[in-house]
């Protein structure tokens, strides 16, 4: 990928998309296009359309969609399976239209099924029921997958699809009604100590096992991929095969253990409470990484290293 490649970012504000930018410019590519939503609504197929046929980017990776944990997927189902199919739809579209050289589709982890088999493997896509907590957020990021797949095997096209494991890091969402789990964790641990509460209630039984990974990593592992040279990329998406990659560190934590580690890196003296009548989720979602470390990367930043470096983000940048 040239340095003076045309490379859109879609997504760019977000957790993964701020990290994509930050990676890319460190690595000196300078010309890279953003559009804010006030500027380019996704879900407008006109609006998509009209932008890529005036960009013409030679390089897309898509990391915008609508996202959240398991209060927003459950208050919002119709908005999570709408948004994201009609993002995903209109740029994956306009992509073929302008020959994009490359495009990335970032899934999630939740698109396996909920008792798939530890870790998971990419082969293990749609071989049984899906989490029904995030099921709408699922399927439409499997159309994703299925839609990058399609294209290329009728248009031979080169779109290809990662997986990441739970990401977390600088330009998170912390919001409690809203985040995903690490986050969400941050900010209750941080104001319980800032207020001397007596104790912190975590939702579910904290047995679930996690598997978490630092935003720069994963920035990291996407740029990596997306640089392959053009006969390893090419054999990635073979006509017959998904275009699938697990992004992940291949090891996971208990919920309980992850909320003891916030506990400590935030200074929180008190008691922490399970509250199980709330929802645990998926009972474990850890991912079989082999292809992407034979494919010559590793992930660098520890859990602990990682949360503690956030923490430290949210602080400088008055977060809470």
């Amino acid at each position: 990928m040239e340095q003076n490649a045309k490379i859109y970012v879609a997504g760019h504000t977000g957790l993964a998309g701020s990290a994509l930018v930050r990676r890319l410019s460190a690595l000196g590519y300078s010309n890279i296009i953003t559009r804010k939503h006030d500027e380019l609504d996704l879900t407008r197929q006109k609006a998509v359309e009209s932008f890529f046929s005036s960009e013409q980017p030679e390089y897309v990776i898509l990391a915008a969609a609508r996202v959240g944990g398991i209060v927003a997927n459950n208050t919002y189902p119709a908005e999570f399976i709408r948004d994201n199919l009609a993002i995903q739809t209109n740029i994956i579209h306009s992509a073929w239209i302008s020959n994009v050289r490359r495009l990335i589709f970032l899934g999630s982890s939740c698109i396996y099924p909920r008792d798939c088999p530890q870790p998971m493997r990419e082969s293990h896509l749609l071989t049984g029921p899906l989490e029904p907590t995030n099921e709408p957020y699922a399927i439409a990021k499997i159309a994703g997958i299925k839609m990058c797949q399609s294209y290329n095997r009728q248009y031979n096209t080169r779109f290809f699809a990662l997986m990441p494991t739970n990401l977390y890091g600088p330009n998170d969402n912390f919001d409690l009604e809203t985040s995903h789990v690490l986050p969400a964790l941050i900010r209750k641990f941080h104001e319980a100590e800032q207020n001397d509460a007596a104790s912190v209630n975590v939702w579910g039984t904290g047995k679930p096992r996690r598997e978490f990974l630092h935003v720069d990593d994963f920035a990291d592992a996407c740029i990596h991929i997306f640089r392959l040279d053009d006969d390893t990329f090419q054999s990635l998406i073979a006509k017959n095969e998904t275009p699938l990659i697990n992004i992940g560190c291949g090891t996971d934590t208990t919920i309980g253990s992850l909320a003891e580690m916030i506990k400590e890196i935030t200074g929180f003296s008190g008691e922490i409470k399970f509250d199980t009548s709330r929802p645990d989720g998926t009972p474990q979602k850890l991912l079989d990484v082999s292809r992407l470390n034979g494919l010559g990367w590793k992930d660098s930043i520890p859990l602990k290293k990682g949360i503690e470096q956030t923490y430290q983000w949210c602080l400088d940048n008055s977060v809470f």
